[in-house]
């Protein structure tokens, strides 16, 4: 009985967290977030999948829950600041000169929960449970900005809810699996000039002078899984190997909505005598899948002060996110939405020095790739590698609950943006520089039953 009303106020929590997760947007490396974890924060993410003593372990590598001590209950708060100013300019389908301004900042400071549960079954078995956010970004320009007509808003989100087990086949061996449900939203909008659409064929029309408005929404549940084993060949080593599958989401109940110029109806008169059952709101499908990932940990207890650990997780960008095509019901041409992006690799290094008996200091470093390209990056996902600083901090007050706070920041470059000319953005182009900064800071409680 004390069990099950455990597992109803773990099931409750997150029923909770999953509400405060709708309302998250962040951006991080592309939009792959490894912010579920305050101790984990503050080590740069090393030995994700193979320390102990932290319930983030049962979403990336649920084998680790041979590392977790008894009946546990963890919530994890990150924050995410981040900042993408665009300094450029852009071209007229005519090769004129664009009007607008660089757009503001694109980024915003964003909160992103996670929750974990850990149960241990008999003396070999394990049960877990966990909330989390592996995708998500978002950015949103101001009205008018020069790049308009490549991109507005751009609004993903993922929430994974996943029950996982794991065995120990002895003290030195466990297998885990677990599987999530995995729910995706997603926003994408951006102007339509059909100034530049009109132009040449109807008098009063320029390049730039009848702006519209493309907004396309839509969302998706999917199931996904992950794998993993814990090794270790004594008792102060710890090597963790995990997958975590590929996520494909089809989504078939999308809206489009097109909102025309406003100047009293002349431009939709006209494209409704000119382009029949084109540019008229309707819906929409189009599939989107997220990458999978494998992930290899290593965890090493030095001396009864000393931890070290690291982690090498290479993501498959390339087999997953080359493209995006929006079908829409009515006539209206595709919507191809180029991303093209590479696999990458994160490698982080990181240690832990118990201070006393009570307070525990970490710190790490890691080297970020990102899929995107000079010859593809795009206004919708300003990315670029970023170099890892991380600090972190963990107090136990008692045998029972447990603090940790970390803090990361980001060291990064300055991308370039190139965009040509294409029918999705009416012959317009742009060229530019963005000036990219990122800071994470994150705490967490776990209490143990």
């Amino acid at each position: 009985m004390h069990t099950a009303s455990t597992l109803a106020r773990v099931t409750a929590l997150a029923v909770g967290i999953a509400g405060v997760l709708a309302v998250g947007h962040v951006h991080a490396a592309a939009f792959q977030l490894k912010e579920n974890s305050a101790k984990g924060l503050g080590r740069a993410f090393a030995g994700s999948g193979s320390a102990e003593g932290d319930a983030s372990i049962i979403a990336v590598n649920p084998a680790g829950m041979r590392q977790l001590e008894g009946m546990q209950v963890q919530g994890d708060l990150s924050a995410i600041s981040f900042s993408a100013k665009f300094k450029g300019n852009g071209r007229k389908a005519t090769g004129q000169p664009q009007t607008g301004g660089d757009g503001g900042d694109a980024g915003m400071i964003a909160p992103v929960p996670a929750a974990y549960f850990h149960m241990p079954i008999g003396e070999q078995a394990h049960f877990g449970v966990s909330l989390t956010a592996p995708f998500g970004f978002k950015t949103e320009y101001d009205n008018g900005w020069v790049g308009r007509y490549s991109g507005l808003k751009t609004d993903l989100k993922a929430i994974d809810l996943g029950f996982a087990a794991s065995y120990d086949v002895n003290p030195y061996v466990s297998f885990g699996a677990s599987v999530f449900v995995e729910h995706l939203t997603i926003e994408l909008s951006n102007n339509i000039d059909f100034g530049t659409a009109l132009a040449g064929r109807v008098p009063g029309y320029t390049p730039g002078s009848a702006d519209g408005k493309l907004t396309v929404e839509g969302d998706n549940n999917a199931v996904g899984w992950t794998v993993g084993g814990l090794f270790s060949p004594d008792e102060n080593t710890h090597i963790g190997i995990s997958y975590r599958s590929k996520v494909e989401h089809k989504i078939t109940g999308g809206d489009a909505t097109f909102n025309m110029p406003n100047d009293s109806g002349r431009t939709a008169a006209i494209l409704a005598a000119t382009q029949p059952g084109q540019f008229v709101s309707t819906s929409g499908k189009a599939t989107l899948t997220l990458p999978a990932s494998a992930t290899f940990s290593v965890t090493h207890n030095v001396n009864d002060r000393w931890t070290v650990m690291g982690d090498v997780t290479r993501t498959a960008w390339s087999t997953a996110f080359d493209k995006v095509t929006i079908d829409y019901a009515s006539a209206q041409a595709d919507s191809v939405l180029e991303f093209g992006y590479r696999d990458t690799t994160f490698v982080s290094l990181g240690a832990d020095y118990k201070l006393s008996d009570t307070v525990t200091l970490r710190g790490g470093i890691a080297l970020d790739q990102t899929p995107t390209t000079n010859a593809h990056r795009d206004v919708r996902v300003p990315d670029t590698s970023r170099k890892w600083l991380s600090l972190g901090v963990g107090w136990t007050p008692s045998a029972n609950l447990e603090y940790n706070f970390g803090y990361t920041h980001l060291f990064t470059s300055d991308p370039d943006v190139r965009i040509g000319p294409t029918t999705n953005n009416q012959g317009n182009s742009l060229v530019g520089k963005y000036k990219v900064r990122g800071d994470v800071l994150a705490a967490s409680v776990n209490y143990k039953f």
